[in-house]
């Protein structure tokens, strides 16, 4: 039994597929799309070639804009970061306040676990 996801996988596919087939075919034979369209249309081969290639590249150029104005609008409206030099000096003025409220004491290694007594093995009585 497949999961939701790969369902959902599988229709993605599905989609992308038909979506490319049907751009290839009407890019490179554009005359079925013509002959399917209304006599009122008018539409020509030139102008379907013209329309399947144009649609597809002002997609893309809308999705890269949107991208760039995504990107200058984050950097615009967040703040710069502090300086260096200005958190070098909180840092040392932390640590000035720690040392001076906490005298150094003198620093003993911490005293190694104590050993348990291992409980001794019974002894089997042998049968006779």
């Amino acid at each position: 039994m497949a999961s939701k996801d790969q369902a959902i996988g599988a229709v993605i596919f599905i989609v992308c597929a038909i979506v490319a087939i049907f751009y290839v075919v009407t890019l490179f034979y554009p005359t079925w799309l013509v002959n399917l369209a209304p006599s009122s249309w008018n539409w020509t081969t030139g102008g379907v070639q013209f329309w399947i290639v144009a649609i597809p590249v002002l997609v893309a150029f809308i999705a890269i804009m949107g991208i760039g104005a995504w990107i200058g609008w984050t950097m615009a409206t967040t703040p710069p970061p502090k300086p260096i030099e200005e958190i070098t000096s909180e840092i040392e003025t932390e640590e000035k306040k720690t040392t001076e409220e906490k005298p150094m004491e003198e620093e003993t290694p911490p005293a190694p676990p104590k050993e348990e007594p291992k409980p001794k093995p019974e002894k089997k009585k042998t049968e006779k």
